[in-house]
């Protein structure tokens, strides 16, 4: 039975939100002639889409002569393309039981999700493929990278599931480590892979981090809660067990996060509340 307060706005993760943050029809760019999971590089190739049109070289393929603008110009002109590499973005939710907080009007772990899922319908509506680790309870789970609407469905439903999970307690073993390795595992050279999690949440996961970023494009969101932004003036009571004390919270030195995020190859993205 699902208590009360596990539904609450804010703190349950629902379907129909992750559903409501796909892009709007003709807001993202769609390859006309593309198959699924595929993208253009910004090198050259044997791809779909027209890089430029330029004077023939000794080398140069014949195949790809262009009779326009070769008629137009008397001398021999190609259609130079992009090189097709595969569009594949995993997503990384960090629902450990720190990411169960919050002072604004949802959780972290809320906002984390619902920040990745729109991510994710962004690679959907260009025809990339998307997977999902979660890190929350006894282990990392994988959903494996694929393209298509029914993929982003599936991926939404796991998001909350696990979501629901969470809240509901019970072992929480997970580590971080265990779900970027478990995503190194999944996600290809060239991969775009963002790990949703708190300013300080990927501490300790430092070498798991560096391996992720190795030939692959690794970003980092930090799900920045409003008291981390803007604390309040005065100092806090703060109790821990039969501890209790007065203290005076500072704003998160994210400049610190970035640089040693940049550090291991990975960008730091600050994901503020709306």
């Amino acid at each position: 039975m699902v208590a009360a307060w596990q539904s609450a706005p804010g703190i349950a993760l629902t379907l129909e939100a992750l559903l409501d943050q796909r892009a709007p029809r003709g807001t993202v760019a769609r390859p006309a002639a593309r198959r699924a999971g595929l993208r253009a590089s910004r090198h050259a190739g044997s791809g779909m889409d027209l890089r430029e049109i330029r004077a023939y070289v000794a080398g140069d393929d014949p195949r790809r002569l262009d009779p326009s603008a070769t008629a137009r110009t008397g001398v021999p002109h190609i259609r130079a393309l992009h090189e097709d590499r595969d569009d594949i973005t995993l997503l990384i939710a960090d629902l450990r039981r720190p990411m169960l907080w919050g002072t604004g009007t949802a959780l972290r772990s809320v906002r984390g999700a619902l920040h990745l899922a729109a991510l994710g319908w962004q690679a959907i509506a260009r025809q990339g493929a998307v997977g999902l680790v979660t890190a929350c309870g006894s282990s990392a789970r994988l959903l494996p990278p694929a393209a298509g609407e029914g993929q982003m469905l599936t991926l939404c439903r796991m998001l909350a599931d696990h979501h629901a999970g969470a809240l509901a307690g019970g072992a929480q073993t997970a580590t971080l480590t265990e779900a970027l390795s478990l995503a190194a595992r999944a996600a290809p050279s060239g991969a775009h892979v963002i790990l949703a999690t708190a300013p300080d949440g990927w501490l300790g996961a430092e070498a798991a981090l560096t391996r992720l970023a190795r030939g692959r494009r690794l970003e980092v969101a930090l799900i920045l809660d409003p008291l981390e932004l803007a604390p309040p003036p005065r100092a806090m009571p703060v109790r821990q067990g039969a501890t209790a004390r007065m203290l005076r919270l500072s704003p998160a030195d994210l400049d610190a996060q970035t640089d040693r995020l940049a550090a291991m190859g990975a960008a730091a993205m600050r994901v503020a509340p709306s």
